[in-house]
C-alpha cells in the first residue's frame, strides 16, 4: 500500500519512486487530495515563514517558484497545451494534434504568462496565516478537481488519461476524495472555504464542458490545466474575500 501511495506522490511531484506506472496511480487517484495536503503544508509553511520578514511580492514570487519545483511543472505544461488546443481552428482531431505538439504555440505561452502573473498578484495580496490557509486549501481543491473531472468526463482519445477516467467511474472513490477535500475546507476555511469549494466545482465543470465540446472529452493535458486553473481561481477568491 505504501508503495502505491508513493507512486501517486511521485506522479504529482518530483519525489522519485521505483514502481510508478499509470495503472497504479489511476487506481489510487482518489488520494490526490492527500498529496495536495502534503504539498500545501510544505509550500504554505514556507510562505508563512517568509512572509514574516520579506516583502509580499518577493514572497509570492518565491512561492510560485517553489510550487513549480516541487510539482515538476508538468501541469503548467498541460495548461499551455490546453490553451493551444482550444485556440486551434478546425475539427477535434486537429485540436488534439495541436495539444500533442511538442512546441508551445502563442496561446500556450500567453496562458503561462497570465497564469504566473495571476499567481504572483493573488499571493502578494495575502500574508501570515491567511496566506498559509489559502495555499493549503487551494492545493487540496486543485487536486480534487482532477479527480472530479476524471469521474465525470470521458476520454477524448486513448492515452495517459484513459486509466484514470475508467477507474474513477467508481463513485465510491469520488466520495472518498470529496470527503478528504471538504473536511479541511470547512474546518480551516469556514464560509470562505465553502465558497472556494463551490467555485472550484463550477470551474471544473466548465472546463469539462468546454473540453468535451472542443476535443470530444478530456485528456491528460486537460486534467493538468484544470489543476492549475482551479488553484489560481481559489487563490484569487481567498485574496478577494
Amino acid at each position: 500500500m505504501l508503495r502505491e501511495i508513493g507512486s501517486v506522490f511521485s506522479f504529482l511531484t518530483i519525489i522519485p519512486a521505483s514502481n510508478t506506472n499509470l495503472e497504479t496511480v489511476a487506481k489510487y487517484m482518489y488520494i490526490f487530495p492527500i498529496v495536495g495536503i502534503v504539498i500545501g503544508l510544505i509550500i504554505g509553511s514556507i510562505a508563512l515563514g517568509l512572509s514574516l520578514f520579506l516583502d509580499p511580492l518577493i514572497v509570492s514570487l518565491l512561492v510560485v517558484a517553489a510550487l513549480a519545483i516541487i510539482t515538476g511543472i508538468h501541469h503548467i505544461d498541460g495548461l499551455a497545451d490546453f490553451a493551444d488546443g482550444l485556440m486551434t481552428k478546425g475539427k477535434k482531431e486537429k485540436k488534439l494534434q495541436a495539444m500533442k505538439d511538442v512546441s508551445t504555440g502563442s496561446a500556450g505561452i500567453l496562458s503561462i504568462v497570465l497564469y504566473v502573473v495571476g499567481m504572483i498578484l493573488a499571493l502578494s495580496l495575502m500574508s501570515g496565516f491567511v496566506l498559509f490557509q489559502a495555499i493549503l486549501l487551494s492545493e487540496i481543491l486543485s487536486k480534487f478537481s482532477m479527480v472530479l473531472q476524471a469521474s465525470l468526463g470521458r476520454s477524448a482519445a486513448v492515452g495517459s488519461n484513459s486509466p484514470f477516467v475508467q477507474i474513477m467511474k467508481d463513485k465510491r472513490r469520488l466520495a472518498i476524495a470529496g470527503t478528504i477535500t471538504i473536511i479541511p475546507l470547512v474546518i480551516i476555511g469556514g464560509t470562505t472555504g465553502l465558497i472556494v469549494f463551490g467555485a472550484g466545482i463550477a470551474f471544473t465543470l466548465f472546463i469539462l464542458a468546454l473540453s468535451t465540446r472542443s476535443f470530444g472529452g478530456i485528456t491528460g493535458d486537460v486534467l493538468g490545466a484544470t489543476n492549475e486553473i482551479t488553484r489560481l481561481s481559489s487563490l484569487v477568491i481567498f485574496a478577494s474575500v
